[in-house]
């Protein structure tokens, strides 16, 4: 038998590491952004046409390379940060593996310029599906430029996966975000279509927030700082009254280097009990330095994953640092046993004495006295009950008159049941808990979750503004502005269409800034801001379901935002309101996510419950 292991080609397996580094725009801008760093550039410039996929240029003004250095950057497994494995343990860099480039040179059209700060002329070099095809002296500033252009030129069935440009371009900003926030003493600047976006100067943390999420930021951060022997804890939370329903503003950095690690974002969230709402989220900006031989950044090609040796140690140092701020000022309550400031008065001089307190008669009734200045008119004291029955008596006599004159009014302005109360009046319903109701059918039991229930309605009914293209909206007397992340103001520019169906009207205030005019008819009653911040997370969440359209999910969000939810009382009215709409759906027995709304109990399963 003839052998069948071949070796693949070079080209062939840059395409296949590229499909692990390079999954979309935004992580070509996160490896180039972070060479730039690593080539320790003090003014790092991103410039994007059509969300990435177009052109991504990364411009430094870092060491630059020499003319060998440019074409050795190319090739796979090619770097300058390590050379042996111990010194894996010892990584202080952002990439160490040398797939970057030659993974993005594999399937884009890549132009790179550079030069060392000492020599007078640098290197050009143009590069498209991994094959070189010109390198050439040339003038150059100082420093790196890179040029991506037409990603995934050369595999057109993954450029087909790419999503719309605004959602590209949220993904491109949360990369640039986390860089600058991991370097806040680098500048950073950013452009879209020719437009700025950023435009960051080098600056102190707490600054560089602000720049970031908008000068509302100053007052809501709290610092955070904790030195231990096993890690250095440091950075800002945000202020309990300003979590939000959104995940967006939750960053960790190790050695200055992004990461997502949900058992540290359990510690800092347990530091907030009983200060949040439970759907609430709160804000941190953490930053963990600690030994390189303690954790292991190479378990995830995008290494935005690690391994921690003490992780438990770390998680206990967290939540104590986070809870010691809130409390150090004063956003958390706290006692002090030691001392109470109710018996903290100061003593009377000698010279005074304190009179007696004065003996109060607590049988005086004043009603027992004569009425002086109403002539012969006395209130007599009465100590049995005959004038006081008289009295009670009588009390109808004072509106006689007004019953004679206004008859005729009165009788126009009573309002007289309805006859859907009449006809509901042998319906029975009860709610059980806050969160179930209970009524009976022909054949039994029926338990109806309120929250899934409502939630069903809402979605069927946003689905049908949305496929008819028919919304109604409650404009606002007084429009509300909200400061939004660039990640959730590209969303909302992504959904203008869609949200205009459903009642929104939402106009660009500049910036990162909104204006809300108008809201739906069903929102009338939710403050704005908790609305829009949990659609928007809501709608994160379902992005990731494939068998939905973009409607399907909007409509879904927009649901689980107004619904009603468990906990709240209904009256009888309400309950019965909410059984017609639930049967008159088109599926009232499953939430839009598959969940069960009814359930049904019959006569004869009741009966087998009581038998012996």
């Amino acid at each position: 038998m003839a052998d069948i292991i071949k070796l693949l080609p070079d080209a062939v397996a840059n395409q296949i590491a590229a499909g692990e580094v390079v999954q979309r725009p935004a992580s070509a801008v996160k490896e180039l952004i972070e060479n730039a760093i690593d080539s320790g550039a003090s003014d790092v410039q991103l410039i994007v046409k059509d969300a990435g996929k177009t052109l991504m240029q990364i411009i430094d003004n870092g060491c630059g390379m020499s003319d060998t250095d440019a074409r050795m950057s190319f090739e796979r497994h090619a770097t300058s940060k390590i050379r042996n494995a111990e010194e894996l343990w010892q990584i202080r860099t952002k990439g160490f593996r040398g797939e970057a480039l030659a993974s993005i040179a594999a399937i884009a059209q890549v132009e790179l310029k550079t030069r060392l700060r000492e020599n007078e002329l640098g290197s050009r070099l143009v590069i498209a599906g991994s094959k070189v095809e010109l390198q050439e002296p040339c003038s150059t500033p100082g420093g790196t430029s890179v040029a991506v252009k037409n990603l995934f030129f050369n595999t057109p069935a993954r450029r087909n996966f790419l999503k719309s440009d605004p959602v590209e371009m949220r993904h491109i900003i949360e990369e640039f975000e986390r860089v600058a926030l991991a370097h806040p003493g680098v500048g950073f600047g950013m452009f879209h279509n020719g437009s700025e976006l950023f435009n960051l100067k080098a600056s102190q943390l707490r600054q560089r927030i602000v720049n970031i999420f908008g000068h509302k930021h100053n007052e809501r951060l709290v610092p955070v700082n904790e030195d231990t022997a096993i890690v250095s804890v440091s950075g800002f939370i945000c202020k309990p009254e300003y979590a939000k329903k959104t995940r967006g503003e939750q960053y960790f950095f190790v050695n200055d280097r992004f990461i997502k690690n949900p058992y540290l974002h359990h510690a800092v969230v347990s530091a907030f009990q009983d200060l949040i709402a439970r759907d609430a989220h709160p804000s941190y900006f953490i930053y963990l330095r600690l030994d390189p031989s303690s954790i292991d950044i190479n378990i995830h090609p995008t290494k935005t994953e690690v391994k921690f040796a003490e992780e438990r140690s770390i998680y206990a140092i967290i939540r104590s640092a986070v809870r010691n701020s809130l409390g150090k000022y004063n956003i958390s309550p706290s006692i002090d046993f030691d001392q109470e400031n109710i018996f903290n008065l100061n003593p009377l001089p000698a010279n005074i004495s304190v009179a007696p307190p004065e003996r109060k008669d607590y049988d005086f009734n004043p009603f027992d006295q004569p009425v002086k200045g109403v002539g012969s008119l006395r209130a007599e004291p009465s100590f049995g009950g005959s004038q006081r029955q008289l009295s009670a008596k009588g009390w109808e006599n004072l509106y006689s008159i007004s019953r004679q004159e206004d008859a005729a009014p009165q009788q126009v302005l009573t309002v007289e049941a309805e006859p859907a109360e009449t006809d509901n009046s042998n319906r029975v319903v009860f709610q059980l808990h806050r969160k179930y109701i209970l009524t009976q059918i022909k054949s039994g039991l029926v338990i109806i979750d309120q929250q899934r229930a409502h939630e069903r309605i809402l979605y069927e009914k946003a689905l049908s503004k949305l496929q008819r293209n028919q919304g109604s909206s409650q404009q606002l007397l007084f429009p509300q502005t909200l400061e939004l992340s660039p990640a959730d103001r590209a969303m909302i520019t992504d959904l203008a269409e869609p949200l205009n169906m459903l009642g929104f009207t939402i106009d660009s205030f500049g910036g990162d800034t909104v204006v809300i005019n108008g809201i739906p008819s069903e929102a009338i009653n939710m403050p704005i801001q908790t609305l829009i911040e949990t659609m928007l997370e809501q709608y994160k969440h379902s992005a990731a379901d494939l068998q939905t359209n973009m409607h399907e999910r909007l409509a879904m969000s927009m649901a689980r935002s107004l619904g009603v939810k468990e906990g709240r009382e209904l009256q009888p009215r309400e309950m019965l309101d909410l059984i017609d709409s639930l049967f008159a759906c088109e599926q009232p027995q499953l939430t839009p996510n598959g969940k069960p709304i009814v359930v049904t109990f019959t006569t004869d399963e009741l009966d087998k419950k009581f038998k012996a």
